[in-house]
């Protein structure tokens, strides 16, 4: 197990942010942090959780931290569907629920297919995609779902972009940072090429089964939880972005709404 000192002066590399820096923001001394990282000094409950709000390491590397001072971790980890979590399983599936007729999922931090509803699952069954497969794979391996998507070069460019967002969020993450590396490989350095700067809405552009779609996507967070899998969570719903798009979805499912 990596030492308290070492995840603390990682993280503050990952964030940059000097002693002093982190010092001021924790309003302890320099000297503290710099005992704290060579191990002169131990760090207590209250310290260790400060430093990591301080730093904005995710929940689960705030477990690891406390760990590694011998302390109890903070935040739990247990399976999504756990008793003490079901009022915000219940919010999870009621957003999904009353987005329809238009398609919503849950994804973890990995992009993982964690919940959707039914105009989502009948949106990516056409490219053969199921609770507990990726989407960052799907997007990069699999063949249904490239074909079916008009702008590819466009949605790689965006996902580029947003995996980039995530990760400097995350700090670090092995399998964001494969991910972007692929997508760098096809997408290139540039990223986003189309005229003018990227738009504020890039439609992800769906043709398969006689369908023509044109969907643009929101995400939302639970920020106010200590549960680490719920932090992880994203809820991506997605809407027409033109007035066909809208209909056809209506006429679809509209006894779904």
């Amino acid at each position: 197990m990596v030492d308290f000192g070492g995840i603390l002066k990682e993280w503050r590399g990952i964030r940059r942010m000097s002693q002093l820096d982190l010092a001021l923001s924790a309003e302890v001394s320099s000297r503290h942090i710099s005992f704290l990282e060579t191990g002169r000094a131990k760090a207590s409950r209250d310290m260790a959780l400060r430093l990591g709000e301080e730093l904005q390491m995710p929940l689960g590397v705030r477990n690891q931290l406390l760990l590694s001072a011998g302390l109890a971790p903070a935040y739990g980890r247990a399976p999504i569907s756990a008793t003490e979590r079901a009022p915000l399983q219940q919010a999870v599936d009621w957003m999904l629920e009353r987005h329809a007729p238009f398609p919503a999922l849950a994804i973890d931090h990995h992009w993982v297919l964690q919940a959707m509803n039914p105009p989502a699952a009948a949106l990516l069954a056409a490219s053969g995609l199921q609770l507990g497969d990726s989407l960052i794979d799907a997007l990069t391996e699999n063949q249904q779902l490239r074909n079916g998507l008009v702008n590819l070069e466009e949605v790689e460019a965006l996902i580029l972009h947003r995996l980039r967002s995530e990760l400097a969020n995350l700090g670090k993450d092995a399998v964001l940072e494969r991910a972007v590396a692929r997508l760098h490989r096809r997408v290139g350095a540039q990223g986003w090429q189309g005229p003018g700067e990227m738009p504020a809405v890039i439609p992800t552009h769906y043709r398969f089964n006689g369908l023509d779609l044109r969907l643009f996507s929101t995400l939302s967070y639970f920020t106010s939880t200590g549960d680490v899998a719920m932090s992880e969570l994203r809820l991506e719903m997605m809407f027409p972005a033109d007035e066909a798009s809208k209909q056809t979805l209506l006429n679809l499912f509209s006894d779904l709404g």
